[in-house]
């Protein structure tokens, strides 16, 4: 269980690193991939353009 301010998590044991402990205080960098983004974009994109490409 993560808290935060007032609120608590549920977040998975495995993602935390191997020797954090009760008590730990921890830092969470989030970012946004941007390359894997795009790439799903693209793949989104040319799957839109199969379903509705006349034959």
């Amino acid at each position: 269980m993560i808290e935060y301010r007032d609120k608590t998590f549920n977040f998975p044991r495995k993602l935390l690193p191997l020797n954090a402990k009760e008590g730990d205080v921890l830092k969470f960098d989030i970012a946004i991939y941007i390359e894997e983004t795009e790439k799903r974009k693209k793949n989104i994109q040319e799957l839109i353009n199969d379903l509705f490409t006349e034959e």
